[in-house]
């Protein structure tokens, strides 16, 4: 159960607010993938697989699925962001499945280009690059975080409770 301190109505810790900033630009990617001009060859977006033709921003290909999972983590990158605790661990193990995507889309794309089944979102060589920056940034956000709480004897570890 969260503290009052880690409540709603209290001031939010920088990995709170980093938490939200980051669930709000996925909710945004999210809706963006099902915007004309915003996605091109929105007309021939597919359900999911590596055959919807259509590209967001031009760049990244994009499937009903893929619009749905990055609306999913956007909400819960806006849920986490209620206590400390959810918003280190979305950013955390959030960066983390983003490296294992980025490995899973570049393994996929050795093998076959298209993916086949196993290109089940889609990833595009885009993606997959943009996969790892997303990865390793929520990664970085979550130590950094973390290391500036502690600096500032906010971080509540072991050592401020005397455990």
């Amino acid at each position: 159960m969260a503290t009052s301190a880690e409540g709603v109505g209290t001031r939010r810790r920088p990995v709170q607010v980093l938490a939200l900033l980051v669930g709000v630009v996925f909710l945004l990617v999210g809706v963006l993938g099902f915007v004309p001009g915003a996605t091109d060859g929105l007309d021939r977006i597919g359900i999911a697989g590596p055959h919807s033709e259509a590209m967001l921003f031009g760049v990244f290909q994009v499937s009903v699925l893929h619009n749905v999972l990055h609306l999913l983590f956007g909400a819960a990158g806006i849920a986490a962001a209620r206590t400390r605790g959810a918003s280190r661990l979305f950013l955390g193990a959030g960066g983390f499945l983003y490296l294992l995507l980025w490995v899973y889309g570049s393994v996929v794309h050795s093998v076959d280009y298209d993916g086949g089944a196993a290109n089940f979102a889609p990833f595009n060589p885009a993606d997959n690059l943009l996969h790892l920056g997303l990865g390793a940034g929520m990664v970085l956000l979550a130590v950094l975080s973390t290391a500036f709480e502690r600096a500032h004897g906010q971080y509540p570890g072991r050592e401020q409770r005397g455990v």
